[in-house]
C-alpha cells in the first residue's frame, strides 16, 4: 500500500464500496453477496484496515458487514520490513493463529466524532488501534501516568500498556518518555534492543500511520519521546511527525507549553541553529510572558537554557520573564525551583540577583524535598551566583545529618563544596559529613574525594574523627594515587596540611619531576597559583617535617610571595581597618618609622604590620638592620579572613600564623570583631599597647 495513504482515504473507499452495494438491484442474497465481494477486495487492497476497528453514530439504518482475514504478526505490520523479524516465525505462517473477525458499523452518513487515543487489544502480542469515540477520561489518564511514575523498567511500561483498555495519543507519548527514561544511561540506550519490543514497533506504527490525527500536545511530546529514543531523524516516523508539527506550526495555534516541547524536540534534531526552532522561537516572543502559566514559563526557560541565549539574543524576553517569575516564586515545587536555577546559571543571568534570592527563599521549604540531582543544581546555582542565605543554611544543617550517608556521592560532595566556596563553618554538617566519609569513601570517586577534604582544609575544621578521616584519606591515597589527576591531587594534599596533617609519604611523589611534568602538560605554563600550593607544601614540610629526607622542590618551581591577585594564599588586609591600626600605632609609638607595613618575609607570607625590638625590648626603626632582637608580626585580620558565621580562621590564615611563630616571629592578632568595639582614639592606643607591650608602662608622648 502506498504509505503516503492515511486512514480517512480507507475510509472513502470502504464508504464507496458501501454506496455501490446501495445501488445494486436485485435479491437480497446478491446483494450482499456483492457486499462481501467489494469489502474482501478493499481488505486486501488496503491490509490495515483489517487491525482498525472504526466506530461511527448511526444516523440511519445499519448494516453489519463481516469478512474474516489471517492474523497477521505484529512485527510484520509496526515495520516496514520485507520479511518477518520475528525470530519464533511469523504467526502468519503458524497453523495455530487462528481466525480473527473484522466486524464495522456502515451507514449511509456517518458522523465521525473526533478524538486521538490508541486501543490495546489484550492479546498474546499487542495490537494498537486507533478508535475516534472513546478518549479516557481526565481521571484515566491521571492514574495511567501516576502508574506510570513508579514503573522503573521498560517491562513494567509495557505490562502497563498491556492493562489498559484505551490509551490517548498523549499517554502513548508519556510511555515513550518513561521507556527512554528508564533506559537512558549517558547519552544512550543502556538497552538498544528495547526498540525492537512488539510493544515499542507497535507505538511508532501507529504514531507513523495516524500523525496527522494527533492532537497538537501528543504529536510534539512523540516527537520528543523519539529524539529521547535516539531515532534515526531520516526514518519515516520522524519525518512524518516532524513534517506534521510545521504544519501545525504554520497554523499558529500552538500554546507555549507545546511550542517548548516541540523546540526541545528540534533542539535534538537540528541543534540550536535549526529554522524550525528559530519558528517556535518568533512564536515565543510574540507571547506576553505576564499571561504564562507557572508551568509555561519554566518551560520557556529550560528551552533558552538549551539555546544558551545565543548572547543577549533573547534579552528582552528573559526580562520580561524575570520580572513575572518574581510574582509566582512561593507558588514554586521544588523541581521548577532547581530547574530555573540551573537555567539561570546557564544563561548566565548575573542581573537576575533579586530573582535568585527570592528562589534562594522558596528553596529553603523544599530542602528535605529535593532529590540529589535537583539539590546538587541548587547547591551549584547559589554558589555561581555568589549567595548564601542563613536560613538556608539553618535547612541544610537539619537535612544533611539525614542524607549523608544515603545521598548520592556527588549530592555529597556538592554540599561541601558549597558550605566550602562560601565559607560557612558548620560543624553539624561537617561533622556528619566525615562520619560518612569514613564509610562510603569507597564510593567516591577521586574528585569527590579531593571536594569533601578541601572543605575542611579551606576553613581549618577539624572533625572529632579526624584520625578516621585522614586514615581513610591515606588509604585512598595509598589505593588509588594514579587515579588522580594531578590538580586535584595538589589540592587534596595542599588541604591536608591546611589542618596540620602532613601527607609525607607522597610529598616525593609532587616534587618528582614526572608529576611536575603532569602539573605543565595540564597548562602549558603552570599557574602561578598551583606553584603557590607547591611552595606551600615544600616550606611546611621543611619547617614542621623535619624528618623528612625526600626530594626538595627546586627552585624554579617556587614562588617569592603567597600574596597574589585570584587565588592567593594569602587574604590581603582590609584596607579601612589597616588605617584605622596604623593611626594607632602613630600614637602609640610616637613616630610612623617605628613600624613597617606589608613588610614580605623570605619565607613567602606578608606581614601586614612588622616593629622590631632590640635586646632590651626597645622599639628599633623598621629601616634597622642590625641588633634586631625580636620581630612582631602583626595580623590585622579583618572579616575576610574568617569564616562567615564564626570567628574562626580560615585555613591559609590559620597556616600563616602557624609558620611565622615556627619563624621566630611573636604574632599579635588584632581581630575586627574586637578593634571595631573601640569608641575613640585613647581607646585604641590603649588597646595596642596592651596587645604589643602587655607587661610594660606606657608612656605618652
Amino acid at each position: 500500500m502506498n504509505a503516503s495513504l492515511t486512514l480517512s482515504n480507507h475510509v472513502r473507499w470502504h464508504l464507496r464500496c458501501e454506496r455501490l452495494c446501495a445501488s445494486v438491484e436485485g435479491p437480497a442474497g446478491t446483494e450482499e453477496s456483492w457486499t462481501r465481494v467489494m469489502a474482501l477486495k478493499l481488505v486486501h487492497r488496503f491490509p490495515q484496515l483489517s487491525h482498525f476497528s472504526i466506530q461511527r453514530i448511526s444516523v440511519g439504518p445499519a448494516r453489519l458487514l463481516s469478512t474474516s482475514r489471517q492474523s497477521l504478526c505484529v512485527a510484520c505490520l509496526c515495520t516496514s520490513a520485507g520479511r518477518c523479524i520475528r525470530r519464533q516465525g511469523c504467526l502468519r505462517l503458524q497453523s495455530n493463529c487462528g481466525i480473527r473477525s473484522l466486524t464495522t458499523t456502515i451507514v449511509r452518513e456517518p458522523s465521525f466524532v473526533a478524538s486521538s487515543s490508541v486501543g490495546l487489544h489484550r492479546d498474546s502480542v499487542p495490537r494498537f488501534q486507533l478508535t475516534l469515540l472513546h478518549r479516557p477520561t481526565a481521571a484515566e489518564e491521571q492514574g495511567f501516568q501516576q502508574r506510570l511514575g513508579i514503573c522503573s523498567s521498560s517491562r513494567q511500561v509495557f505490562k502497563l500498556l498491556h492493562s489498559v483498555e484505551i490509551i490517548s495519543d498523549t499517554m502513548a507519548a508519556a510511555a515513550l518518555h518513561r521507556v527512554a527514561e528508564v533506559e537512558q544511561e549517558d547519552n544512550a540506550l543502556r538497552d538498544p534492543t528495547v526498540l525492537e519490543k512488539d510493544t515499542v514497533r507497535a507505538l511508532c506504527f501507529q504514531l507513523e500511520q495516524d500523525s496527522a490525527r494527533l492532537t497538537d500536545g501528543g504529536l510534539v511530546s512523540a516527537l520528543l519521546a523519539c529524539t529521547r529514543l535516539y531515532l534515526d531523524p531520516w526514518s519515516t516516523l520522524m519525518v512524518r511527525l516532524v513534517s506534521e508539527s510545521q504544519t501545525r506550526l504554520d497554523r499558529g495555534q500552538m500554546s507555549v507549553d507545546e511550542l517548548c516541547t516541540l523546540g526541545q524536540a528540534m533542539l535534538a534534531i537540528e541543534g540550536p541553529g535549526g529554522v524550525m526552532l528559530e519558528q517556535v522561537m518568533e512564536e515565543i516572543q510574540r507571547q506576553k510572558p505576564a499571561q504564562w502559566s507557572l508551568a509555561e514559563l519554566v518551560a520557556v526557560y529550560k528551552l533558552l537554557q538549551g539555546i544558551l541565549g545565543e548572547d543577549g539574543k533573547y534579552r528582552d524576553l528573559l526580562n520580561a520573564m524575570h520580572t513575572h517569575t518574581m510574582t509566582v516564586t512561593s507558588r514554586m515545587d521544588p523541581a521548577a525551583v532547581s530547574g530555573l536555577l540551573s537555567a539561570l546559571v546557564t544563561l548566565n543571568q548575573t542581573q537576575a540577583m533579586p530573582l535568585v534570592i527570592s528562589l534562594c527563599k522558596q528553596a529553603v521549604r523544599h530542602v528535605p524535598y529535593f532529590t540529589d540531582e535537583e539539590l546538587t543544581d541548587v547547591l551549584g546555582a547559589l554558589m555561581h551566583f555568589g549567595h548564601s542565605d542563613h536560613y538556608f543554611v539553618k535547612a541544610m544543617e537539619k537535612y544533611v545529618p539525614t542524607m549523608a550517608f544515603t545521598s548520592h556521592p556527588e549530592t555529597v560532595s556538592k554540599v561541601m563544596q558549597f558550605f566550602g566556596r562560601r565559607n560557612i563553618l558548620s560543624p553539624t554538617v561537617f561533622d556528619a559529613v566525615a562520619e560518612s566519609f569514613v564509610y562510603r569513601a569507597d564510593d567516591y570517586s577521586s574528585s569527590q574525594v579531593a571536594q569533601q577534604i578541601v572543605a575542611f582544609g579551606k576553613l581549618g575544621y577539624l572533625p572529632p574523627n579526624a584520625g578516621q578521616m585522614f586514615g581513610k584519606v591515606e588509604t585512598i591515597l595509598r589505593t588509588r594515587f594514579s587515579h588522580f589527576q594531578p590538580r586535584t591531587l595538589l589540592n587534596l594534599l595542599h588541604a591536608c596540611i591546611l589542618v596540620k596533617r602532613f601527607p609525607v609519604n607522597f610529598v616525593s611523589k609532587v616534587f618528582s619531576s614526572y608529576f611536575l611534568q603532569q602539573l605543565q602538560e595540564e597548562d602549558t605554563i603552570i599557574e602561578r597559583s598551583v606553584l603557590a600550593q607547591l611552595t606551600q607544601i615544600y616550606i611546611t614540610v621543611k619547617l614542621e617535617c623535619p624528618s623528612y629526607e625526600g626530594p626538595r622542590l627546586l627552585p624554579k618551581y617556587r614562588v617569592k610571595s603567597f600574596l597574589m591577585s585570584g587565588r592567593s594564599l594569602e587574604t590581603p588586609v582590609d584596607p579601612h581597618l589597616y588605617n584605622s591600626v596604623k593611626a594607632g600605632l602613630v600614637d602609640l609609638l610616637g613616630d610612623r618609622q617605628y613600624f613597617g607595613s606589608k613588610v614580605l618575609t623570605p619565607y613567602c607570607y606578608t606581614l601586614d604590620v612588622e616593629i622590631k625590638l632590640d635586646e632590651e625590648g626597645c622599639v628599633l626603626p623598621a629601616s634597622h638592620v642590625d641588633e634586631v632582637y625580636k620581630r612582631i608580626a602583626l595580623c590585622i585580620d579583618g572579616q575576610k579572613r574568617f569564616t562567615t558565621n564564626k570567628r574562626q580562621l580560615l585555613g591559609k590564615e590559620a597556616i600563616k600564623q602557624r609558620h611565622l611563630r615556627l619563624l621566630g616571629y611573636e604574632v599579635v592578632q588584632i581581630p575586627y570583631y574586637e578593634f571595631e568595639k573601640l569608641q575613640n582614639k585613647s581607646s585604641v592606643v590603649d588597646y595596642l599597647h596592651q596587645k604589643l607591650f602587655p607587661h610594660t608602662y606606657r608612656l605618652s608622648w
